[in-house]
């Protein structure tokens, strides 16, 4: 699947989170964008800007705490063997 040509995103990509973590992190998101195409990817984009140093780029603001604050129950690691 690809992004139209005229799109500034590109093709979606795969990211593996627990998806407990990953509804959590929406609502999260939804707190500091509530608007928009995809507040996660928004956020996640930012936060590898500031990562690789990019110029002007900022380390995304955090919501105040809330529900999604609280741990979630991470599927277990395989064990090597």
């Amino acid at each position: 699947m690809s992004a139209p040509e005229d799109s500034p995103y590109d093709a979606p990509q795969r990211f593996r989170v627990p998806l407990p973590d990953w509804v959590a992190f929406l609502d999260a998101t939804r707190q500091q964008h509530p608007t928009g195409r995809s507040p996660r990817g928004q956020v996640l984009r930012e936060f590898m800007a500031w990562y690789m140093r990019r110029p002007g780029a900022k380390m995304p603001t955090r919501p105040p705490a809330g529900p999604w604050s609280e741990p979630t129950e991470a599927p277990a690691e395989p064990k090597a063997g």
